[in-house]
């Protein structure tokens, strides 16, 4: 059955052509936004508008999604930047790209994680969905850093309860707007279905509990970089967390950015890496951590920051 959902513009993406922000919006593929489009599956105030029209300040769409196809299985892809940072016969540790994904869905058309192991000759294991074989986790799109898949049937099943049980050490770095008060500190507060905008996620006693925990790094005049330790694994989790405390991540319009700022530090995507990932070897019972540098746009941003 189609679905619809009701998308108001924020105020980052005013400007942007139609595809583009409803790929950005609802995370889609700009190729299959475009057909969305075409179709007449994107209303502005009634009516629909083409692929090529320029989003307006203060808008909402009503965007009619197609009926769910079953998701492609992945195929070999080379992804850009893709970089495998530790492997051997139960897992493989990448520093993925920012926007590649974890694994095929229906409506994504762009890279992934598992097309770009199978384009390396990287085997994974043959457990789980077979579009998404292996994958133990996921980072968002629009998220880079470190991400573990499982390379062997034993790894995807123990790593799948580490997981579940919140053994895995999982740690973040973001530059947020402004200085939190107090500089360290622990945020719980349950996440959900935000309620007038489906399409994102919120702070609401109606959601699943969320604990973050962050401490300041850095601080520059305009901004603080943290590191953030997640207890929980909600969708979006950090980033709704620093929205509520009046502290969203540079250059995440959705949840609040200031898009002067963003565009003063060169970014088109929110400044949110997934620095390192800590877990008992599925093999071996070792403890493992693995870290993973910033890509180029992160490391220009902070240079502009600190200027």
């Amino acid at each position: 059955m189609a679905k619809t959902r009701t998308v108001p513009v924020p105020e980052g993406l005013a400007g942007m052509r139609v595809d583009a922000g409803v790929a950005k919006l609802l995370g889609l593929s700009r190729s299959a936004a475009a057909e969305i489009a075409a179709a007449g599956g994107v209303l502005l105030d009634g009516e629909a508008v083409g692929k090529s029209a320029r989003l307006p300040e203060a808008a909402t769409l009503v965007v009619t999604l197609p009926e769910p196809k079953a998701p492609p299985r992945p195929t070999p892809q080379e992804v850009d930047g893709l970089e495998v940072i530790f492997a051997d016969q139960d897992v493989v540790c990448v520093n993925k790209p920012v926007g590649v994904a974890a694994h095929p869905t229906v409506g994504w058309e762009g890279p992934t994680v598992l097309g770009g192991l199978a384009a390396l000759g990287v085997a994974v294991a043959p457990a789980g969905p077979p579009e998404r074989n292996g994958i133990v986790q996921r980072l968002d799109v629009g998220t880079s850093g470190v991400m573990v898949v499982a390379a062997s049937t034993r790894a995807y099943s123990s790593l799948k309860r580490a997981f579940k049980e919140r053994t895995v050490e999982k740690t973040y770095h973001a530059l947020v707007q402004g200085h939190p008060d107090p500089f360290s500190g622990t945020i719980d507060a349950a996440i959900g279905r935000h309620p007038k905008a489906g399409w994102k996620f919120a702070v609401t006693s109606e959601g699943k509990r969320a604990v973050t925990s962050y401490r300041t790094i850095e601080a520059f005049p305009e901004a603080t970089l943290l590191e953030v330790s997640l207890k929980t694994g909600r969708t979006h989790q950090i980033r709704v967390h620093m929205s509520a405390i009046n502290h969203p991540c540079c250059g995440d319009p959705m949840y609040g950015s200031d898009p002067v700022l963003a565009e003063r530090l060169g970014l088109n995507r929110q400044w949110l890496h997934a620095r390192r990932l800590g877990f008992t070897h599925p093999g071996d019972g070792r403890w493992v951590e693995v870290e993973a540098p910033y890509p180029a746009d992160l490391e220009e941003a902070l240079r502009r920051v600190a200027a």
